[in-house]
């Protein structure tokens, strides 16, 4: 494969979703002629969420696919070039920054702005894949709420899932817990306040056998793995809470990341470790992920991006 350079951009946006497409719709109006790479999953996250009810100017809520493609088509009307394609390599080294996409051309780019975002990991069940949004969610900010008043189950047992065992316990009658081996990697406040709580109820040294129900979630099926008994709990919601995974791979050669692959920003700004290269949305946000905290994020790197083209003479 050839390195051959055969398209210069002056800002290029790496992933959709809110980031990318908010940031998109700032650099455009700016003049900023981006050119944005949608990646493996356009729209992001949102396209496998149901119902958004928390975004603002919303007030009847929306679809997450169509909230995502109203996104990219304001990003569009203001002048962004939105394309397929996935970002497959990277060379930051030196200044124009190179990009692969597809594996088969190069694009040079005066700046970057990284929006890959995080995916959720899943426990890769048939039923888990096939409720997804139909009572599966892997956030329980996001969707508790279509459960009020109902009996939900959550598995983990780290510091996520015990602050969405303890968001669901205001919401629901029964907060069914399912944590793997016989206590919580969670910290011991966390641990405590789990274990404080009335209607959260611990399931030791268990694993998710199947989740039951055609159309929508309706019990799930536990295995004790100490006893090689099965309990099958009805339930409406199913809540996995065993962590996300930042899209960075491609960059760790050059950015700089957390333990756990996210991308490390100055704080109060988008900007990485390497001038020019910014980075907004999950792939750097790992307390929030929001669609308006990513959405705002995306804005901030734009703008970061436009005072760095205009402080270095690029513009």
């Amino acid at each position: 494969m050839s390195n051959e350079v055969i398209e210069k951009v002056h800002v290029l946006i790496i992933g959709s979703g809110p980031a990318g497409y908010t940031a998109a719709i700032y650099a455009a109006r700016a003049n900023m002629k981006p050119v944005l790479y949608q990646g493996i999953q356009p729209g992001g996250q949102l396209t496998i969420t149901t119902e958004v009810e928390n975004y603002p100017g919303y007030p009847d809520g929306i679809q997450g696919p169509e909230m995502m493609v109203h996104f990219e088509k304001q990003a569009t009307r203001m002048g962004a070039d939105i394309r397929y394609g996935l970002a497959t390599k990277v060379d930051f080294s030196v200044r124009p920054f190179k990009v692969e996409i597809d594996e088969e051309k190069w694009i040079e780019a005066d700046s970057i702005i990284i929006s890959t975002g995080a995916s959720a990991k899943w426990l890769g069940l048939e039923s888990e894949e096939r409720l997804n949004g139909f009572g599966v969610s892997a956030c329980a900010v996001c969707d508790g709420f279509f459960f009020r008043g109902k009996e939900v189950a959550i598995v983990g047992a780290g510091d996520t899932a015990a602050e969405e065992a303890l968001y669901l316990s205001k919401l629901c009658t029964t907060v069914h817990m399912v944590v793997r081996k016989e206590q919580m990697r969670a910290s011991k406040v966390m641990q405590d306040r789990v274990l404080n709580a009335p209607n959260i109820k611990l399931y030791w040294n268990s694993v998710t056998d199947e989740i039951l129900g055609e159309k929508k979630v309706e019990a799930v099926r536990l295995l004790n793995t100490a006893t090689n008994e099965k309990l099958t709990i009805p339930i409406s919601g199913f809540f996995v809470a065993i962590g996300h995974e930042p899209n960075s791979g491609i960059f760790k050669e050059f950015i700089n990341m957390d333990e756990t692959g996210y991308i490390l920003t100055v704080p109060g700004t988008s900007k990485t470790n390497i001038p020019g290269v910014f980075a907004a949305g999950d792939v750097q946000d790992k307390n929030y992920r929001q669609a308006v905290t990513a959405a705002g994020s995306g804005c901030m790197a734009a703008l970061d991006a436009e005072r760095y083209l205009t402080a270095n003479g690029l513009s």
